[in-house]
């Protein structure tokens, strides 16, 4: 089982913004169920619309704000620590997806730290088999922390 290193910062927390603690218990149940083992450093930054579109149209090429970017780290550290990397969530879309989608706001938060990480572990949806996989990740993980399946 990994020792999770969590680092959360806030640039923005309207309309609603979990707590750390929530974030690390989200990202050690990924973690968990990556069966990761010692260390792990993970940075959140919750940030506002302005900087989730720059940082996606510089990275993704889509001039759009979005609700999670993940940013791989520098893998393992000399002191046996492993980077695994930045998850970049941007509240206000998540609050709006949260409205539209009529899914609580809590378990909207918790799907996307859960799916963030999921792309640092090296999951990815871009095809049909590996986002099979994803989603199947995730709606397993979510249900351990008592959510609901975020694609019904």
């Amino acid at each position: 089982m990994a020792l999770l290193e969590l680092d959360v910062s806030y640039a923005a927390r309207r309309p609603w913004t979990p707590r750390p603690g929530q974030f690390e218990c989200w990202a050690a149940a990924a973690a968990a169920a990556a069966a990761l083992e010692g260390c792990v450093v993970l940075s959140v930054r919750i940030v506002g619309a302005a900087r989730s579109r720059s940082l996606n149209a510089r990275y993704r090429g889509r001039d759009k704000p979005t609700n999670v970017l993940s940013f791989a780290g520098a893998g393992a550290a000399p002191d046996g620590r492993r980077f695994l990397g930045e998850l970049v969530i941007c509240a206000p879309v998540v609050a709006r997806e949260s409205r539209t989608q009529r899914k609580p706001r809590e378990a909207h938060w918790a799907h996307m730290t859960v799916h963030g990480m999921l792309h640092l572990l090296g999951f990815d949806h871009e095809r049909a088999g590996p986002a099979r996989k994803m989603a199947a990740a995730e709606v397993q993980i979510l249900d351990r922390l008592g959510f609901s399946n975020p694609y019904v």
